[in-house]
């Protein structure tokens, strides 16, 4: 009877392997117990004797206990836990912004790094929602009553996290025709006013792009080159499509190109770009547009790898916090229908409203793609003659951003 040959040679490699010593056995077991001489234990460090005593199920004292209030208020407390290490990674970046460090690039790579971590930290978020779905609509409805008034908008950490990373104050959906600041009182709305008079990363990355070398009038001047080089292209396009023969094919192409001449001339229009600043539409200034279109363009560029590794980040925040919402609303749908809200909203109808492009914060990076061109209209570069592009701008005296730099 013939075996597997692979089966047959595996077996004999175990057969020849030689036998375990007395040695070997008690390699495993040659470290030191150090927390018997005493020092922070692992319990201590974590102060988890807190933690996990902070799980009060409202419906066992009220006599009628109930088994997955339990899940529900570890998965909230897991979800504030995450918002904690998000504003303070955010408060870091931030502070490395405010405190004119990222001028010195080579403090650039701490930022991507705590940028893609709170990206990290949002999928894991977004994903946590099929955790919470594991329970069922009736699961939820046994306790529900004992929750009132109590209510997931009331998450001061998350209206903190909203505000700093730049959630326009102006745009926000009302909270039962209030301001939703109104629904926080003493300390909490305190902090609320502040973090709306405090510079958002919005802001800081604006300032930050309104920098991009290569945009000085007295330099490269990568603006005025690419207006002169999409208008170029777009007449040279007019001229091959007026020499065809007449056709739908025909009208459809210079109809498009109608349209792409428009869109171009919006792009080019600083009063135009001002005017859909003012109507919420934009949200950059016209120069840090320019910076990221720039970036965009010649993000293969030694120097602007890194800037549109960041760029790509903000992208993915704006994406997953959409996510996380979307989730939000079509859990809560599945859990309650249409009812109000245990805080007193119209509930799924309210949470509705939120997912949308008003509560993107950087929507303008993602209209970059609109301004796509053809790679030979993009202005051409000479290494030897553009050297801002492989020289980055370093000061030994600001390379630590903070004092708590590691």
């Amino acid at each position: 009877m013939s075996g597997c040959p692979y089966f047959e040679k595996r077996h004999l490699l175990f057969k020849n392997k030689p036998p375990k010593t007395e040695d070997d056995e008690d390699a495993s077991q040659a470290g030191v117990n150090k927390a018997s001489k005493g020092g922070i234990i692992y319990g201590d460090y974590l102060q988890l004797d807190k933690i996990v005593s902070a799980q009060v199920l409202q419906s066992e004292l009220k006599g009628n206990k109930i088994h997955d209030e339990h899940l529900f208020i570890v998965t909230h407390q897991a979800y504030e836990l995450w918002f904690k290490q998000i504003l303070f990674e955010l408060d870091s970046v931030r502070e490395i912004f405010i405190s004119g460090h990222v001028r010195d690039e080579r403090n650039m790579l701490k930022v991507n790094t705590r940028i893609h971590r709170i990206v990290m930290i949002f999928r894991l978020l977004v994903d946590q929602f099929a955790v919470l779905e594991t329970m069922t609509a009736l699961d939820f409805f046994d306790f529900r009553e004992y929750l009132s008034p109590a209510s997931g908008f009331q998450s001061l950490q998350f209206r903190l996290l909203e505000n700093r990373i730049g959630v326009p104050d102006n745009l926000r959906v009302p909270y039962n025709r209030r301001h939703y600041r109104d629904n926080f009182k003493g300390h909490d709305s305190e902090m609320l006013l502040a973090t709306e008079q405090e510079p958002t990363l919005l802001k800081l990355v604006e300032e930050w792009l309104e920098r991009t070398p290569g945009l000085e009038a007295d330099g490269f001047n990568f603006w005025e080159r690419l207006e002169i080089n999409i208008f170029d292209g777009l007449n040279q396009e007019k001229e091959k499509i007026e020499k065809m023969s007449d056709s739908e094919d025909k009208e459809e192409l210079m109809a498009e190109l109608v349209k792409q001449k428009e869109l171009f001339t919006s792009l080019f229009d600083e009063k135009r770009h001002d005017h859909l600043l003012s109507k919420g539409e934009r949200r950059l200034s016209y120069k840090a547009l320019q910076g990221a279109l720039m970036i965009y363009f010649y993000r293969e560029e030694p120097r602007f790898q890194v800037p549109f590794q960041l760029l790509t980040s903000l992208m993915d925040i704006d994406t997953l916090m959409t996510k996380w919402r979307y989730n939000h609303v079509c859990m809560v749908h599945r859990m309650i229908g249409s009812k109000a809200g245990t805080g007193g909203s119209s509930g799924y109808h309210y949470l509705r409203s939120t997912v949308s492009d008003r509560y993107k914060v950087f929507v303008d990076l993602f209209n970059l793609a609109t301004f796509l061109v053809p790679r030979n209209w993009v202005p051409k570069l000479n290494p030897n003659v553009h050297t801002f592009l492989y020289m980055a701008e370093c000061c030994d005296s600001s390379y630590c951003s903070s004092e708590d730099s590691d």
